[in-house]
This record gives structure tokens, C-alpha cells and sequence, in this order.
């Protein structure tokens, strides 16, 4: 059975591509901010592109950060992808700082580069930290594709995926029904659309 997905639209990302990387994996994809919609979906996915404060601002205008808060106590699975990832976290210290989510411990802070140019533009080997449903069947040490400036710091326990930039920073976490990616499965060829698939399945298995 096809899971139903819905991508949050905000007025920040490239929802689209997100919506057709969805559905070339076989799912069915809504771009949307109706709660009603929302709540009838399977699964969650929070996108983003741009500065996390003002996309926090937009998502309060909104009334999405208590809608996702609400679809995560119900157990429905939720997927940040880029600054969405960001967002699920407390802080950030990008442009005077903003409070996120706080879906997941930490706050997210400045690339520590070692002196390589900032924004991270590129391919990077993502190694997964540990199993989980979101990254089976790709390997370890997989290339993504990142564009950010900056990363979130998660608790070791909900560490999932780490990559190099100069340092070695975090960039996909879980926690529960909660996950993240710092890169873009949907610019990542076919690891990206395994990934896609994965929570396309994570959803697929929630009871209604």
C-alpha cells in the first residue's frame, strides 16, 4: 500500500523536487500547510532552504510548530530535510539566534570548517553512526549532497549519520518517529531515493 506523505509547505524550499523524489519511489505526495490534510497523511516531511529564524517565524504564522508537535505525540513519522533537520532542534545561533522545534535536544551552531569555504557545497560520505530503518540498505560512507552553512549539534543517542567538512560534523539524527538529514536525498541519486523509500515504508507501517 502506498503511504500518503505530506511536505510542508511554508513558503521555504524546494518542495517540488521533494514531491517528485516521492513519488518516483511510489508514494503519494501532498504539498500542503491545511491541518486537515496534514493529519490525514501517513508521514511528515519538513523541507527547507534559507535562514532558520526566518523559517521558524514563518512556520509560527502558520500554527505548524503545534501541528507538528501534535503529529509527533500521535506517533506519525517526520522527516527534516536541510534546514528542516535544523529546525526540529531547540536553537540556533544563525543571525542572533531563534528557538526551533525542540523536537530533538541540542541547538545548531556556525560549520566549523577548518578554514575551507563556507557554505558546504557538494557531495560528502555520509558514515551512519548505527542501524536504522531510514538507511537500510545503503551503505556506510555513502555520498550526499549537501548545501549549509551550518549544523546541528544532537545528543549521542540520537546521533544516526555524521560527515566531513574540514571537521567532522552531524547530519541526520532520529529520535523515535522523529529523523533528519542535513543533505538532500532528493538531489542524491539512487542512495537518496532508497532513503525517500525507507521513510516512505516507516510510514506505510504505522497503524492508522
Amino acid at each position: 500500500m502506498s503511504s500518503r506523505i505530506a511536505i510542508l509547505d511554508y513558503g521555504m524550499g524546494n518542495l517540488r523536487s521533494v514531491e517528485k523524489a516521492l513519488e518516483h519511489v511510489g508514494a503519494t505526495a501532498t504539498i500542503s500547510d491545511d491541518p486537515t490534510e496534514v493529519r490525514a497523511a501517513d508521514g511528515v516531511i519538513l523541507p527547507g532552504v534559507g535562514a532558520f529564524p526566518r523559517a521558524m517565524e514563518r512556520i509560527r504564522e502558520r500554527g505548524l510548530d503545534e501541528l507538528i508537535a501534535e503529529r509527533r505525540d500521535a506517533g506519525v513519522p517526520i522527516l527534516g530535510i536541510c534546514l528542516g533537520l535544523q529546525l526540529l532542534f531547540e536553537s540556533t545561533t544563525e543571525l542572533g539566534g531563534a528557538a526551533g522545534l525542540g523536537l530533538l535536544d541540542g541547538g545548531v551552531d556556525e560549520l566549523a570548517a577548518d578554514g575551507l569555504k563556507v557554505p558546504h557545497i557538494g557531495w560528502s560520505p555520509v558514515r551512519w553512526e548505527r542501524r536504522s530503518r531510514l538507511v537500510e540498505g545503503i551503505d556506510s560512507e555513502t555520498p550526499f549532497y549537501f548545501v549549509h552553512s551550518f549544523a546541528p549539534r544532537p545528543g549521542a543517542d540520537d546521533l544516526l549519520g555524521s560527515a566531513a567538512y574540514g571537521a567532522r560534523f552531524a547530519c541526520a539524527a532520529e529520535r523515535d518517529n522523529v529523523f533528519g538529514v542535513q543533505f538532500h536525498p532528493e538531489k542524491s541519486s539512487a542512495a537518496g531515493l532508497r532513503l525517500l523509500s525507507n521513510f516512505a515504508g516507516v510510514c506505510a507501517s504505522v497503524p492508522a
